[in-house]
């Protein structure tokens, strides 16, 4: 019997990819979503005839149904549409590459509904990673990575005991500014850090990779995929992004995940797992690339990762609250409001302006999450 899967963010790079496998593999789909891109959305919708789409910004229902009037495919607006399409009988699987906080919801509707997750959303795990975590466990819910970091640590996991896990070390490519000073930083311009040295991204995840934000996110979604102590984490810039994350064991063996840098590796394992089939991706060749290099991340440079793993290490909301911090300072970057070193003043000085809370509902996340934005409009 072929797998369903439902796919949340289908016209950004992660939900193009994934389309791409699951064409490839036959998996059928039931349910998409987008944002804004409601002519992408049209023609995924046409091809592959969900039962359900959702158009998240509400102001273009009315668009996306006309687009489609000549269909049976219901459509959905809104968190609520989100929600609804994330919880849908019918899917096997849920794949979750949405950008920001809005991930959150439909992840915990598609885990309170039994649904398996393919996680591409940071924020879930990092604002919400407590209840995500046991409401997984509790509805025996599967969460496969979709990151390919945290796709490989989930390979090298294969067939070990978890016990024996020593600690796993988090590659990263560096970003475009690998090497900068803070003065340097200074000048950057909207252009330049939109230029990822190795992987293509939406420009949200593609700034969080120049201030290192994105490795900042993975650090703690790391803790929470893996249930492991800030300290069993190592981060390590790694420019060539080939061996896409470690992990060393208790007898100090190290086991690594190596490939090319293509998103179609994790989504594929992510959607197929335990099964591995053809991919249409390149195949490694070391020998094509000589020399790989490991080198310590500059966390006085890169204020966002320093502030991640205080974050994560001090607990409770804080993680939640640099996120939502870091999203509000990234939209006013983009929108050219301030300059790119503000991104990493502004998400440390989170963490001196609130005081610690626990967080034990959704509501606690929400509060916490409108906090840090008001704050960081506040102060733009």
């Amino acid at each position: 019997m072929k797998k369903t899967a439902s796919i949340l963010g289908s016209t950004g790079s992660i939900g193009t990819q994934a389309l791409e496998v699951c064409e490839k593999h036959g998996i059928r789909i039931t349910a998409l979503s987008a944002n804004s891109n409601t002519e992408l959305l049209e023609q995924q919708a046409r091809k592959y005839k969900p039962a359900k789409i959702c158009i998240c910004r509400e102001e273009l229902f009315s668009d996306m149904k006309a687009r489609l009037a000549d269909t049976d495919i219901e459509i959905l607006s809104g968190e609520s549409g989100l929600c609804e399409i994330a919880a849908m009988e019918g899917s096997d699987i849920v794949l979750n590459s949405v950008v920001g906080m809005v991930g959150l919801l439909p992840t915990l509707a598609a885990i309170n509904a039994g649904k398996d997750i393919a996680l591409a959303n940071k924020e879930t795990l990092v604002a919400g990673g407590k209840l995500v975590i046991s409401g997984a466990e509790e509805k025996g819910v599967n969460i496969y990575p979709v990151d390919s970091e945290h796709s490989a640590i989930f390979q090298c996991l294969q067939g070990n005991k978890r016990e024996q896990l020593g600690r796993v070390i988090l590659t990263a490519s560096g970003g475009p500014f690998f090497g900068c000073t803070y003065e340097d930083l200074k000048s950057v311009t909207k252009a330049d850090a939109l230029k990822h040295p190795n992987w293509s991204m939406g420009n949200k995840i593609t700034i969080d990779s120049a201030t290192l934000m994105n490795k900042g996110l993975e650090f703690i979604e790391a803790k929470w995929l893996f249930d492991l102590a800030p300290d069993q984490i190592e981060i390590v810039v790694h420019r060539q992004s080939v061996v896409h994350s470690a992990v060393e064991y208790k007898d100090n063996s190290v086991i690594a995940q190596l490939g090319v840098p293509d998103m179609k590796i994790p989504i594929q394992y992510a959607l197929l797992y335990p099964d591995r089939c053809e991919c249409p991706v390149k195949r490694l060749s070391l020998t094509d690339y000589g020399t790989l290099t490991f080198e310590k991340p500059d966390t006085d440079t890169f204020k966002c990762l320093s502030a991640a793993i205080d974050a994560v290490t001090r607990g409770g909301a804080y993680p939640c609250l640099i996120n939502s911090a870091n999203e509000e300072a990234v939209k006013a970057f983009l929108s050219d409001r301030i300059g790119f070193i503000r991104i990493g003043e502004i998400v440390s000085s989170v963490l001196d302006k609130f005081s610690y809370t626990e967080i034990n509902s959704v509501d606690d996340i929400l509060e916490a999450d409108k906090a840090a934005r008001e704050y960081v409009r506040s102060i733009i």
